[in-house]
Formats: structure tokens, sequence, C-alpha cells
């Protein structure tokens, strides 16, 4: 019964539910505001810890990311849905991953944040949103024309095991090398001393939560791309109904908590530029579905054995990097200088994707 019960449609609600009751008390146990959980924003973080970028007010080893992948993979094996395969267009993948992150970077958050800021009352959350819907709404019309980056094939039980093991690399990192109040650097990892990439939450706290979603999300398939592609192709809500679910939950912990704050200005690492941050989620939207997953699922796949989806987190990192050494994610002040350039090129190479690799 255990085995099934997320593959149902009270499942998916459940996992959403969890994760709307979770991330606003990460946000009120130290993480940033509207950000108890972003996957684009903590992959940014951890990039920056590894000294990929030196942005000082975002650096910092998320764990909430390491434990998303081991959560997945405990759940992976513990059901025998471990599968390590790959070879399906990676370096498209890896560029794909880049430009997600770019567009993600532009808006401020992952669809996962999306939600969550507009439970916590941004509504800039809004434009971001609908840039999501419409950057998915593209990628159904290349489905329909035959879009298809390969068949990725079985592998090597070892290399299903190497973005686990970078992960699990890195929690021992953060274990080794801990944040020290008021230092920038500690051995190999850098820390933000203020800004953002300093809040957080305690880290075997965000451990456990992380590997607590993995796990469940990994049974259920749950995925914030797949919940819009599935009701614009299909007409089905399965996934959709989590998505909803989350979004409701975490607006009424927001308000249990005191953290409920309705309006445009003011809103915690946002910015209220409507037309970037609806391009930047068109943008980021498209690359998530010419990718086959949000940057969760990406995750979660990865932890069981998915080496496509793992190129595609790497990419994620990389484009994180790149946003913040170039010019191009923004802040509360507004888009980055090169970020609207960034953003027409992330949708002309999505576009040129999305043309150039379809299947009579």
């Amino acid at each position: 019964m255990f085995k099934n019960f997320f593959s149902t449609r009270w499942g998916i609600i459940a996992v959403g539910a969890v994760i709307g009751i979770l991330a606003p008390i990460l946000q009120k146990l130290g993480n940033p505001g509207n950000m108890g959980i972003c996957v684009a924003c903590f992959e940014r973080d951890i990039a920056g810890a590894v000294g990929l970028h030196r942005a000082a007010v975002v650096q910092y080893m998320r764990p909430e990311i390491m434990g998303f992948v081991i959560g997945s993979l405990i759940a992976a094996y513990l059901f025998k849905e471990f599968r390590p395969r790959g070879g399906s267009a990676p370096i498209v993948r890896f560029v794909l991953g880049i430009f997600a992150m770019i567009g993600a970077l532009v808006f401020l958050g992952c669809p996962w944040r999306a939600m969550l800021r507009l439970a916590g009352g941004d509504l800039n959350a809004v434009f971001g949103i609908l840039g999501l819907i419409g950057g998915i709404w593209i990628g159904t019309l290349f489905f329909k024309s035959g879009y298809n980056l390969g068949r990725s094939q079985a592998t090597y039980t070892s290399a299903g095991w190497i973005l686990p093991i970078i992960m699990i690399g890195f929690s021992a990192l953060l274990f080794i090398f801990p944040m020290i109040k008021d230092q920038a650097q500690n051995g190999v990892l850098f820390y933000s001393v203020k800004g953002p990439g300093a809040m957080h939450a305690p880290v075997l706290i965000a451990l456990v939560v992380g590997i607590g979603i993995g796990f469940i999300a990994q049974r259920s398939r749950f995925c914030t791309m797949g919940a819009f592609r599935d009701l614009i192709l299909f007409r089905q809500m399965h996934l959709l109904s989590g998505v909803i679910v989350l979004t409701a939950a975490a607006l009424v912990t927001n308000l249990i908590l005191g953290q409920f704050k309705p309006g445009f200005e003011g809103q915690p690492v946002a910015h209220t530029q409507m037309i970037w941050n609806f391009a930047g989620m068109l943008v980021a939207g498209l690359a998530f579905a010419l990718a086959g997953g949000c940057p969760g699922r990406q995750l979660f796949m990865a932890g069981e054995g998915d080496g496509d989806a793992a190129i595609f987190v790497m990419g994620m990192i990389v484009g994180a990097a790149f946003a913040h050494n170039f010019g191009l994610a923004s802040s509360p002040n507004g888009v980055g200088p090169h970020g609207i350039a960034a953003v027409i090129i992330g949708l002309l190479v999505c576009l040129f994707i999305g043309f150039t690799m379809r299947k009579k």
C-alpha cells in the first residue's frame, strides 16, 4: 500500500502539502524570505560556495539540494527503481540547464519559489508563473511536431552514482568546513556574511527535510513543469493537483507564521519589472519542457540514476556561475546589466533546439 500510495491522486496531494508546509517552516527557521525552498537559488548558492562565482551575498552550501538527491537515491533503491541510464543528447541538456538557470535568476526563483512567493503575498510572482506556463506551452507545440532528444540507454551502475556521490561529497564538505560567523571562507568553501546567502535554517534540519522531500517526490514523480505540460497536452490534473495544494498549504502556513505580506513593492529577493519577470520564466519554462522536467524533478531523476538529468543539473550550476560572473542575474534593484540580452539569447537558443531536433 505504501509503495503505491504516492502514485495516486491523494499521494501527489500529500506530497504537495508536505512541501507547502515545510518550505515556510524552513523560512521561519532561517532561510531567506519566500525562499524556504528554491532549487535554482540554492544551486546558485552552491555554485558560489565552491567558488564558481564570487557574488559575496549568495554563497552557501545548501543542504536541501544534497538531501533531494540522497532522498531520491534511497527511495529508488528501496523500491528497486534505481536505473542507471544516459546518452540522450547530453550537450543539449547541459545548454538547456544553463539557460534554464539564467532565466530563473532573471525572475529570481525556480517554479517552486514562484509558487512560494505567491503564497507569501508577492504578486510579482504572478507574472513569473504566467511566463512559466507560456514557456511550457511553447514546449508542448514542439512535442506535437515531433521534438525528441533521443532515447537514453542503460549504462553502468557506477555512472548512475556520479551525481549522488558529488552531493554526498558536498554534504561532507559542509560538515568538515562549516559556516563560521562573519568569516567569508572556511577551508575550501565560501560563505556569505550578509545577504540571502547568510540566511539559512539549521544544517541538520535542512538536510533531513531535503532527504524526506527527495524520498516522497521520487515516489510521486512530483514535477511543476510536468503539471502544466500534462494539463495542456492531456487535460490531466494529477500532477497539477499537487502544485495547487503546495501553494495553498504554503499560504496557510505563512498566515499562521505571520509571513504573509501581500503586494508588489518591498518583497524579499524580488524585483517589480513585470516584463522581465515574465520573460525570464518564459525561457526557463521552455528549457524545462525541452529537457523533460523542472529543476526539482531533474534532481530526483538524477538520484535514481538518470545521467541525463545529472547533466542538466550541472548545466544549471554552471549557468548560475555565468549569471553572476557576467551580470545576468537580477537583484531587488532589477534585472542585471546584461540580463535582458541573456533572456533574448536564451529564448533564441531554446527555439533553435526545439525547431531543429524534431523527428518526422
